[in-house]
């Protein structure tokens, strides 16, 4: 009896010893569903979370994390009227290869080419000025040239941009802008005017006929607040002046003084924005700054804070580690185990821009028997907040996810050659108990 007993405690210790040491290597993971968690954000924007990796013979998989920014490029829209200097210090050599019209020229084509580039949303104007080489009519509209009529045509545009000349020997800015402001319809909803000139001022519209003089300063000024004061939006850039201390002798004003009376500072604009460059600026500042400012109000996402919480049987019972950084932001270097979060943060996703992540959970090796055959959410839940491109804040949640299931074959008994190291312990020490057992029985028998 007491034999019979010994052997069943044997067979289930051995019994106990395989299936404790085998449910890692044994227990197969699969996938019940893998649903895409999206988040629609905006028109055409969204955020995706999805299963896009599984290695379950390592039992593991790989989820990602993407916010989309599908809203359209925007371009600019309404009426644009470019006034350009071509008086004769246009000619000035920049460069042993070039002189500041061909680098103004060519800036203003490339910005017409951005801005046009597959939009009739836009019309262009474009305005030369100077002075009039009859003297007789100078300080008159004379001083200013309409060289294109509002147009959306490319082609016409850069060639007319191209034919301009540089002979006008003085430089009436106020014609140039009269005759700019003339351009503008009525109905047009945007309206925008980029003035680009290499001198200072010396004349204006029945000024006093005195170069430089006060009158020209103050109508020129005014000329500048009335635009603005017509809801056109003002770029001035002016470039070429090397001796801001010269003082014509006309007036007692040095270049300096005269700049900053009439156009103010870039900090201080009188009207609108105003850039005081170098030639060797010219290029970006047309074709990069005065370009981006002509933009409507982008379609761009901000302050886009995700976080993706995780249900506590997963915090336990898998590892957790990323695959791939965040491309865009910054992303939380583990899981805050306050929350069982992850943070992820974005200051700006701009139009056409997607942001991605990506991270692994990968089954431990002294998980929990309490999760077998059980349905396990890889996630909690996603919390979205983000201002849109109207500056308002918004906020989503959304608790779709991926799931698990761990599972584990019905316990055998361990056929002959299949013994592990612990069944083996456990069967010697089965051996030795039974033997002590037995021969404490022999020997009160002999007794």
């Amino acid at each position: 009896m007491k034999k019979k007993v010994f052997m069943g405690i044997f067979l289930i210790l051995i019994l106990i010893a395989n299936i404790s040491l085998a449910s890692y290597s044994t227990v197969t993971m699969e996938v019940v569903e893998e649903p895409v968690c999206t988040i629609e954000i905006g028109e055409n924007s969204k955020f995706e979370k999805q299963l896009v990796e599984k290695n379950l013979n390592n039992k593991e998989v790989t989820l990602e994390l993407k916010v989309t920014n599908g809203e359209s490029t925007l371009q600019p829209n309404g009426e644009l009227v470019l006034v350009i200097d071509n008086s004769d210090s246009m000619k000035n050599e920049v460069s042993r290869s070039a002189i500041r019209r061909d680098l103004v020229y060519k800036a203003s084509e490339t910005l017409l080419n951005k801005a046009l580039k597959n939009n009739n949303d836009l019309k262009v104007s474009i305005v030369s000025f100077s002075s009039n080489s009859d003297v007789s009519q100078e300080a008159t509209l004379a001083d200013a040239t309409l060289v294109s009529p509002l147009s959306s045509d490319l082609t016409s545009l850069t060639n007319a941009l191209s034919n301009i000349e540089a002979n006008g020997p003085r430089t009436d800015l106020d014609a140039g802008l009269t005759l700019g402001m003339e351009q503008f319809t009525e109905d047009a909803t945007n309206k925008y005017m980029i003035v680009v000139t290499d001198g200072v001022p010396n004349l204006a519209l029945d000024y006093d006929n005195v170069y430089y003089s006060d009158d020209v300063i103050n109508k020129t000024n005014a000329k500048l607040k009335s635009i603005e004061a017509n809801n056109i939006k003002l770029f001035t850039m002016l470039t070429g002046i090397d001796d801001e201390d010269y003082t014509p002798p006309t007036t007692s004003k040095n270049f300096g003084q005269i700049i900053n009376e009439i156009f103010g500072t870039p900090d201080n604009p009188t009207a609108g924005t105003f850039y005081y460059v170098t030639d060797t600026e010219v290029e970006t500042t047309i074709t990069n700054d005065i370009y981006n400012s002509l933009l409507p109000i982008s379609k761009s996402y901000e302050n886009i804070t995700i976080v993706d919480y995780f249900p506590q049987e997963i915090i336990d019972n898998f590892d957790f580690a990323y695959v791939t950084e965040a491309n865009i932001g910054n992303i939380s270097a583990e899981v805050d185990k306050t929350n069982n979060s992850i943070t992820w943060t974005i200051p700006e996703l701009k139009s056409g821009e997607t942001a991605t992540v990506r991270y692994k959970l990968k089954l431990k090796e002294n998980f929990s028997q309490e999760i077998v055959d059980k349905i396990l959410d890889t996630n909690e839940k996603v919390d979205i907040t983000y201002a849109d491109y109207n500056g308002e804040t918004q906020n989503k949640i959304s608790d779709v996810t991926p799931k698990l299931k761990l599972s584990e074959p019905p316990a055998e008994l361990p056929k002959a050659g299949t013994i592990t190291l612990i069944g083996f312990t456990v069967l010697a020490l089965g051996l030795f108990g039974y033997s002590l057992v037995r021969l404490t029985i022999l020997n009160k028998q002999i007794k």
